[in-house]
């Protein structure tokens, strides 16, 4: 496997201004700065792409999406990785893909209860290679109780890529085979991660303020 390597994004990167990008104006006033324009984390899922295809070589893998905020990760990583496999001129072996669903987030806060929705079936994973794709890990309990599950159908591995690791003193020190980005403890909306289903439809990696927080918040 490759050497673990991600990029960092500090607590004092103060990002870039709303208005240096194309935001939708139904989200103008819920959000703080844009803190990853969308072409940089086009290019870093490439990078992760090419990682991944080398590890796995001429070994088949489940890839296995964490909806709903991992769609969009999923589609993208899946693409490079293929366009990857498609050029080069080594040994490669078949991907297939399955999806699973989580529940952990209430408003803004890990409720730290997981509920798993999604294969009707988990004995289908035994024996097999997995490749665990989600969009962010926080304190990393949701996805050690996914691993811990997973186990009890007897895979042959797992590995889990996560485009963001939030920075975060609640933190388990859990960390993923393969991490995108390492941010900054503060709640990150936009390119398919949500708060309560809203933001998903942003393109870049935004930081919610509070108004955004009270707007959109779950109602009782």
């Amino acid at each position: 496997m490759h050497p673990c390597k991600y990029i960092v994004i500090s607590d004092e990167e103060e990002g870039y201004p709303l208005d240096a990008f194309c935001i939708p104006r139904h989200y103008d006033a819920f959000l703080e700065r844009v803190l990853l324009p969308c072409g940089i984390i086009h290019d870093r899922i490439e990078r992760l792409a090419r990682d991944i295809a080398q590890d796995y070589y001429d070994q088949p893998f489940t890839a296995l999406c964490v909806l709903k905020g991992g769609y969009k990760f999923f589609a993208d990583l899946l693409d490079k990785i293929k366009q990857y496999v498609r050029n080069t001129g080594e040994p490669t072996a078949p991907i297939s893909v399955d999806f699973i669903r989580l529940k952990s987030y209430e408003n803004d806060q890990s409720s730290g209860k997981l509920k798993v929705m999604g294969i009707d079936n988990l004995k289908t994973l035994a024996g097999k290679n997995l490749l665990i794709v989600e969009d962010i890990i926080d304190t990393g309990r949701t996805m050690q109780n996914l691993l811990d599950l997973l186990q009890e159908f007897k895979p042959k591995s797992v590995k889990v890529v996560s485009l963001f690791v939030k920075r975060t003193p609640k933190s388990s020190g859990y960390r993923p085979d393969y991490t995108g980005f390492e941010v900054p403890n503060k709640f990150i909306v936009g390119y398919a991660l949500d708060y309560n289903e809203y933001f998903r439809d942003l393109n870049h990696v935004c930081i919610i303020n509070e108004n955004g927080k009270v707007k959109y918040a779950k109602k009782c």
